[in-house]
């Protein structure tokens, strides 16, 4: 009996310390990731002031590629913001992924297009069209393709195919560029002809409104499910994305705003239409095929190029959409195994993967197990209460600090204001996001995994609201 306990004891031990060291492992990289965000987000500030940009007269002819599904609710003022940007040359095209919400025929009334017997070249596989309509807007060149349903991979497929120029920006159908997007997103291609790919930051668009491509003002969402994911989101783009860039080990570029050079998306094969996390997917097969084919190139994140979009208003679409982006890290991360650790991959094949191994997809296991291990130590009484309660008391107050940085910097290097109340909300909040959505969340990415082959090419529909635009 005396043995099993003191075996019991280790074990709790054990635990405890492999517990403590992840959470300290993880705070040191937050820490690390959101002092160098910040200390790049007032940097491009101060050059921005000192006009350190390159000339308007060099630019890359970009094609916008906008998926839809059911996409009617947002889709008109979505296209109406990317046609008020700042940019000498680029065009729209919508794909119109099998909707049954009129998607099309409101593009088609709103911007007068007309049918197009323009042919498509299908360079990479994608579904059948069913009509093409084209027109042109204030000089810009606006494409609707309606085609049979086939995801939102298949629909960006059919964007690469039907787009004319040699890059190409993907968005979110129901997201909106600031004026200055499309200028902030290219200038690393303009300064450094081995970029491939672009990623920009992208901000929750709930409460915002924005008059002629500019942020006309800016407050916290009333809905505080919301407003939690606003102090989230900016952490998270703010953090691990500027870091990781600094070694050219960002994973990931967003399927809401990211910028390719098409030619070598086409040569890696495209958009795998066999995952529910495309973007992740299309992200890490650029990385194996550039440095299996060695070749030079480079993936930045842009955090001054903004995007908005909206984010789910309720427990529901959020457990839906995130249980969906933990099904796309896994497949991923799963797929390409075999680099992890890898000569030629560098610090992308350790600290990244590493990190998205340990602190995205298993991280829900890891928190929870420990939780518990540690919540029946308290209860035998073979564990320091005081010492584990301040540990978790610092980590908390550790953890929220982090998050206001995040968001304060945000709000500061944009120019953006917001009042005094909102300051405070944002302090309540983040300690509500520490301890009520993210746990909701590490139960919802714990549960991802079960059955996820079902449903792996429908779009995850959430319910949208109408853009405050003026």
């Amino acid at each position: 009996m005396t043995n099993d306990l003191e075996f019991f004891k280790a074990f709790l031990d054990g635990v405890g310390v492999f517990f403590t060291l992840y959470l300290i492992g993880y705070s040191t990289f937050l820490f690390l990731s959101v002092f160098t965000g910040s200390s790049e987000l007032y940097r491009r500030r101060y050059l921005e002031r000192l006009k350190n940009v390159v000339d308007e007269e060099y630019y890359l002819p970009i094609s916008i590629l906008v998926p839809a599904h059911n996409e009617a609710v947002t889709i008109v003022d979505s296209v109406a913001s990317l046609l008020e940007q700042d940019y000498p040359l680029y065009e729209i095209v919508v794909v119109d992924d099998g909707s049954d919400d009129g998607t099309a025929q409101k593009l088609i009334e709103a911007f007068e297009l007309q049918l197009s017997a323009r042919p498509i070249r299908r360079v990479v596989p994608c579904g059948k069209e069913k009509a093409v309509y084209e027109g042109r807007i204030h000089g810009v060149a606006l494409t609707v393709v309606s085609k049979e349903n086939g995801g939102k991979a298949d629909a960006l497929n059919m964007g690469l195919n039907l787009s004319r120029y040699p890059y190409y920006l993907c968005i979110d159908a129901d997201s909106m560029l600031q004026r200055d997007s499309l200028k902030k997103i290219a200038l690393p291609i303009l300064e450094d002809n081995r970029v491939i790919a672009c990623g920009g930051q992208v901000r929750v668009s709930n409460s915002v409104k924005l008059s002629g491509g500019q942020v006309a003002s800016y407050r916290l969402p009333k809905n505080w499910l919301v407003a939690m994911q606003v102090l989230e989101y900016d952490r998270s783009f703010l953090a691990s994305r500027i870091f990781m860039d600094r070694f050219n080990g960002n994973l990931i570029i967003s399927g809401a705003f990211g910028l390719f050079q098409k030619e070598i998306v086409l040569l890696a094969g495209g958009y795998d239409s066999d995952t529910m996390g495309e973007d992740m997917e299309l992200c890490v097969k650029l990385h194996v095929f550039c440095r299996s084919n060695h070749i030079d190139y480079s993936m930045r994140y842009v955090p001054d190029a903004v995007c908005w979009s909206q984010a789910p208003g309720s427990l529901k679409d959020l457990v839906k959409q995130r249980r969906r982006w933990h099904i796309g890290l896994f497949e991923s991360l799963w797929k390409y195994r075999s680099v992890v650790g890898r000569k030629g991959y560098g610090l992308m094949g350790t600290v990244s993967f590493l990190y998205f191994w340990l602190y995205e997809l298993l991280s829900p296991y890891i928190e929870v197990f420990g939780l518990l291990t540690i919540g029946l130590a308290f209860a035998v009484n073979l564990i320091n209460r005081p010492f584990m309660l301040l540990f978790f008391c610092v980590y908390a107050v550790y953890g929220c600090i982090l998050t206001l940085i995040a968001f304060f910097s945000r709000i500061h290097t944009q120019q953006l204001s917001i009042p005094l109340g909102d300051c405070v909300k944002a302090v309540l909040l983040s300690v509500l996001e520490l301890f009520g959505m993210r746990f909701i969340l590490m139960l919802t990415r714990m549960n991802a995994l079960i059955g996820y082959r079902k449903k792996r090419h429908e779009w995850g529909k959430l319910e949208r609201e109408e853009h405050h635009r003026e």
